[in-house]
């Protein structure tokens, strides 16, 4: 999910913007330090990249961090996305009534 999340928001994607997009689409409340990790495990994996923007007042002096997906992200992605795909195929008829 974060990953798609990144990909969503593109080049505006931010901590704050990538849990807004989350919870907008799910309604499932993110934790900002659960995030964090996340996004740490995520570019350790060589799954995204993160640059720092320009300082602000509004963040006490504090860069915000950008982040965007790498060719292996986005390759773990379309895998995820089809493994999805495939098990939950078939599966509607089993929705309908109930």
């Amino acid at each position: 999910m974060v990953l798609a999340a990144i990909m969503r928001l593109g080049e505006e994607a931010y901590g704050t913007a990538i849990i807004r997009e989350i919870e907008k689409e799910t309604g499932r409340q993110v934790p900002s330090g659960s995030l964090s990790v996340t996004l740490d495990r995520l570019e350790r994996k060589g799954y995204l990249r993160s640059r720092l923007g320009p300082s602000g007042t509004s963040r006490g002096g504090r860069p915000k961090r950008f982040v965007s997906i790498s060719e292996a992200g986005f390759a773990a992605v379309k895998e995820s996305r089809a493994a999805m795909l495939s098990i939950w195929s078939g599966l509607e008829p089993k929705f309908e009534n109930k």
